[in-house]
């Protein structure tokens, strides 16, 4: 009878463990997630912005060293990431690939322009940027017109301002559940071993005494639960940089290697503090509140 009880007892502890373990993981698996989207926030706007083109449509009368100049002074230029030269026979190409090969039939003859594809870098990709470059580019005799969709930046800059803010305020929250669940899972797990604490403080046993045992048996269970939550983080991040290798989320390790330490720490911490309350909680009850 009394071994039935035991391993009933064994099992009920493991289970208890596993539940703390798979909610430590669970938790800090999806803090990281957010933490790297928080991280790679910029490299992600950057990257939509710097897609943004602006043509600078070009003169049929342009010589073809005009044409090499600015292309040359564009791409020197400190806020040009790069530059394309597109002939209106390419344009033409490119048109029959999207609507079929007789579009210029019924003109008879190629009514495109030779022109400049520009892809600024990210920091210049504003209203205010884009209409001062094009007046001064619009200076050259051989340039005829120079179009961008400024709509789509002026709404690109208004989300990401907005997107950003409550990606902040979501971080800030989700933080705090993280915290409360961890704290509630470790608080359970304390809670099944109320009778044994209170029992070591009867006959004698220091408060320091009694909780390091339970603090260590936490501390190695969020550690348990960290490296878990880090190799889903690991396995996410390796998806998303095959999946989308334009986003270069690998490029900076060291900010990576921050955020997996921070995540880390994070679930040694968190499993720390909540069991020294935890079992301090129960420390200072009297035996007969320990039924409550």
């Amino acid at each position: 009878m009394s071994s039935a009880y035991e391993r009933h007892q064994k099992r009920r502890l493991i289970s208890s463990y596993f539940s703390v373990v798979i909610s430590i993981a669970l938790v800090l698996f999806l803090l990281g997630l957010l933490g790297m989207l928080v991280l790679n926030a910029k490299t992600i706007s950057d990257n939509f912005k710097e897609r943004v083109v602006m043509t600078i449509y070009l003169n049929d009368s342009a010589k073809q060293v005009e044409i090499n100049q600015l292309e040359t002074s564009l791409a020197m230029a400190s806020y040009v990431k790069e530059t394309k030269y597109v002939s209106k026979e390419d344009a033409a190409d490119f048109m029959k690939g999207e609507y079929g090969e007789d579009f210029l039939d019924d003109v008879g003859h190629n009514p495109l322009q030779n022109s400049l594809e520009v892809n600024l870098k990210a920091d210049f990709v504003t209203e205010q940027r884009l209409d001062s470059i094009s007046q001064s580019t619009l200076t050259r005799k051989f340039v005829d017109d120079i179009r961008y969709d400024k709509d789509l930046v002026s709404m690109m800059n208004s989300n990401v301002k907005r997107i950003s803010l409550w990606v902040l305020i979501i971080s800030a929250l989700f933080t705090l559940i993280a915290v409360l669940l961890i704290n509630s899972s470790i608080r359970l797990a304390v809670y099944a071993k109320r009778f044994t604490i209170k029992t070591m403080q009867m006959v004698g046993a220091t408060k320091q005494f009694i909780r390091r045992p339970f603090i260590w048996r936490s501390v190695r269970l969020g550690i348990v639960g960290a490296i878990l939550a880090l190799v889903g983080m690991g396995v996410v991040l390796y998806y998303v940089d095959k999946t989308f290798p334009e986003l270069e989320l690998l490029q900076n390790q060291l900010l990576l290697v921050g955020l997996f330490a921070s995540v880390f720490i994070i679930g040694i911490l968190i499993t720390w503090v909540s069991t020294y309350f935890a079992t301090q909680r129960f420390l200072n009850l009297k035996t007969d509140q320990l039924y409550y």
